[in-house]
């Protein structure tokens, strides 16, 4: 008889939080605005195999970063519109345009590219506009020569207008007169320029918290949607989707003066029990995490990770928990242990937490 090896660590996605986050951003922005959300590094690091199929029924689109992403989510989303959010490399313009998906074109060039490809209809694309991320789009002066010269083109239909916010969780000042700029050159290509059934869309999590009364025709929701707010005061608003777990792989009693890992960058002052847990930098669990105050929990308690992370291990002391054995759960985050605190102690962001989690943690849908 064979049995199913437990994973040694996993991450778990809670379908309803998904449902949830889209729900309260639904309400700050409103009902009339539809939801694109953005599943790209499988679905922020939370499987996008779990994710699309939860996310399907709230949302209008889905957003990727690339051709093979696109063609994942097709198979899991098949009649939601995939729009790619970076630009497709020249030799993959064909199978972009003969799948549907609709690119981002930031150049008169690039927009006659898609155009030469469309032999039978008129493809629809985005038109990005660059307000001041500085890394891709048409600038903002020559938009309205820009959208001249594609309408002219044959085989394309500008179908969205887009720009991207570099600052919104930062600098509230340079993203309202970027915001501003941006709906005034929208307005007038709808308007002037023959591209009135375009639809707009620029806010991003952040954009979408703070400056909701810009959203326009979409949101693009990445961050939050997982759970995790860039603009702390609307955390208390949503739920982490994911689960983060490891297993308690061996527990030792261990004297004072011991060292403890690599380097002995941490030397026991009194006796402790020390837990090896099965997690390590390979599967995303930050190496910048060591002698950081990071935390676990145990049987409902934090417990410190001690001296530096390893490739396949980390380890916790648990000499305060009453029992702790091989096979144990320990929580590495969740919503008590949140990406932004992970991210704070590594000395990064949230998205560089959420996915770098690595091919080794399986990924499970939580059980109701």
């Amino acid at each position: 008889m064979t049995h199913r090896h437990l994973p040694r660590n996993w991450a778990e996605l809670d379908p309803t939080a998904l449902e949830h986050n889209v729900a309260a951003f639904q309400a700050r922005v409103g009902e009339k605005v539809g939801i694109i959300a953005v599943v790209k590094a499988n679905a922020y690091g939370h499987g996008v195999s779990l994710a699309v199929p939860a996310l399907a029924p709230k949302v209008a689109m889905f957003a990727v970063a690339n051709l093979t992403e696109a063609l994942e989510v097709r198979t899991l989303a098949p009649k939601h519109p995939i729009l790619l959010l970076s630009p497709g490399a020249p030799d993959e313009r064909a199978e972009i345009e003969a799948n549907q998906f609709i690119p981002m074109v930031s150049s008169v060039e690039e927009a006659a590219a898609y155009s030469q490809l469309s032999r039978t209809r008129r493809a629809p694309v985005h038109l990005k506009i660059d307000t001041g991320m500085g890394r891709m789009g048409v600038w903002h002066a020559d938009a309205v020569t820009a959208v001249r010269e594609m309408r002219a083109l044959h085989g394309i239909e500008i179908t969205g207008i887009a720009t991207h916010l570099p600052v919104a969780d930062e600098d509230e000042a340079f993203t309202r007169s970027q915001l501003e700029l941006f709906h005034r050159i929208a307005r007038t290509l709808q308007e002037e320029e023959g591209l009135a059934h375009a639809k707009i869309h620029v806010c991003n999590s952040a954009g979408s918290i703070v400056f909701s009364q810009f959203a326009g025709d979409f949101i693009r929701l990445g961050l939050g949607m997982y759970g995790s707010s860039p603009i702390p005061s609307f955390q208390s608003r949503l739920r982490a989707a994911l689960t983060w777990k490891a297993r308690v792989t061996l527990v030792r009693d261990v004297d004072a003066g011991c060292g403890i890992s690599y380097g002995r960058t941490f030397i026991t002052s009194k006796p402790m029990r020390i837990a090896t847990l099965a997690v390590g930098y390979a599967d995303g669990y930050q190496r910048h995490l060591s002698n950081r105050g990071a935390d676990v929990i145990i049987h409902g308690k934090r417990c410190a990770v001690l001296g530096r992370i390893t490739m396949d291990q980390i380890l916790a002391d648990v000499s305060a928990l009453d029992e702790c054995t091989a096979g144990d759960e320990a929580i590495l985050m969740n919503d008590d242990i949140p990406a932004h605190e992970l991210a704070a102690k590594a000395g990064t962001i949230a998205w560089e937490i959420y996915t770098g989690i690595g091919r080794r943690v399986e990924r499970l849908q939580k059980m109701p």
